[in-house]
């Protein structure tokens, strides 16, 4: 009897299997489709409900103005969701996917990592990452009214996004009430990474707008830091700058409190730079760097604090702030004696400041020192040594070394 064996094919290339590929090719633009006209109808409903929801004025209406908003918002964004999934998924799946839509799936599964461990942050950034996917499909269709229509829309959910990511953090630190806790470092990496994500992608939409006339100088300072490679004190410069518009912007989603730990996180970046820092002209400019830091801290933050948890604090500020006031006077009669002062002001202020902190900053102290000496505010006290019980004067070294012999 003739004996007859079973070939095992690859999967790969059976006949249905090749037709299941090629049926899959020829319905993934059809799924695109689809999944296109389905978003541009929940698209439609959801910018008109948001019209509606932000024109009306009568408040017995308002209430089902701003539900009906809401269920077009979440109708919209399962659309979003669906195209992700059904059809980036498979043209990855099937290798038919371009670089951006590959790109595309690797953010989104990223984000979804989050919902086990950091639900509240999962929420915000799912819905920023679908608006921002759909952002450049409507921007490139070129439908200008349309544009005009969900700009509208989009900056102002986005707005209320950030708000919530930042909430969430400053939720995190307001354990460590307001001083900088060194173990959530990567809180204060978020936070700015955040505040920068938003005045990059979501300020130049809006920074038109009169009330943010102020904010326009601090952007302009910003964008010089968008172009080229950044060193150390760049980006501390960078998150100053970023912090300060905050003040404006996200006032109540970044609590004074919690900014005061953002600026603490600065300072001590910024110290550490001027006295790691080895090449004089490099020092110097990380020292400006943190005079306006300290300055910025001062002024722009505690002037406003209201509540402090310690009385004396905030008595060592009203002296600090008087002398300031005092100083500023001197700026239209003698700016180079203006500028003295107020550095002398700066550096005895921080000297106090760094007393009793966990970090080593005796190099920096004695940085400050040289500089007062150098202004002769401070007396170089020279080194003396007992021998039978009397004083000689031994060769001149000053206790304040030069930073360099540090």
């Amino acid at each position: 009897m003739e004996e007859r064996s079973l070939r095992v094919v690859g999967t790969d290339k059976t006949f249905f299997n090749k037709l299941t590929h090629t049926l899959t090719k020829i319905l993934i633009p059809t799924q695109i489709g689809i999944n296109g006209m389905r978003i541009s109808m929940k698209r439609n409903a959801l910018i008109k409900a948001f019209q509606t929801a932000e024109e009306e004025e009568d408040v017995s209406k308002k209430e089902n103005a701003d539900k009906k908003y809401e269920d077009a918002y979440t109708a919209y964004l399962e659309a979003l969701d669906k195209y992700v999934l059904d059809t980036i998924y498979k043209k990855v799946k099937n290798e038919t996917a371009t670089q951006l839509e590959s790109t595309a799936l690797s953010q989104y599964y990223g984000i979804v990592q989050l919902k086990e461990s950091e639900y509240v942050e999962y929420k915000y950034r799912k819905q920023k990452y679908l608006l921002e996917l759909d952002k450049e499909t409507v921007v490139n269709s070129g439908k200008t009214k349309m544009i005009d229509k969900y700009k509208e829309f989009y900056v102002s959910k986005q707005d209320t996004l950030y708000k919530g990511i930042l909430k969430n953090y400053s939720v995190k630190l307001a354990d460590t009430t307001n001083v900088y806790d060194a173990s959530k470092e990567w809180i204060y990496v978020k936070i700015f990474d955040t505040l920068e994500d938003y005045i990059k992608n979501i300020l130049p939409l809006k920074i038109s707008e009169p009330k943010l006339a102020k904010v326009v100088k601090e952007y302009e300072k910003y964008e010089k830091f968008t172009v080229g490679k950044l060193d150390a004190r760049d980006h501390i410069e960078k998150n100053m700058i970023l912090l300060g518009i905050s003040r404006t912007l996200f006032t109540h989603s970044l609590p004074l409190v919690v900014a005061e730990q953002c600026y603490m996180k600065l300072l001590k970046d910024a110290r550490c730079l001027v006295q790691d820092t080895k090449i004089a002209a490099k020092r110097e400019k990380a020292y400006s760097m943190l005079l306006t830091l300290i300055e910025d801290y001062n002024i722009r933050l505690l002037a406003t604090k209201v509540y402090w948890d310690n009385a004396k604090d905030r008595e060592e500020f009203k002296r600090f702030h008087e002398k300031y006031k005092d100083i500023e006077k001197l700026k239209d009669i003698d700016f180079i004696e203006y500028v003295k002062q107020k550095e002398i002001l700066f550096i005895k202020e921080d000297i106090q400041k760094v007393k009793g902190e966990k970090t080593d900053y005796s190099r920096i102290v004695k940085y400050y020192k040289r500089k007062l000496v150098d202004y002769g505010v401070m007396k170089e006290i020279r080194s003396y040594k007992t021998k039978d019980g009397k004083y000689i004067k031994s060769k001149v070294s000053t206790i304040i070394n030069e930073y360099a012999t540090a």
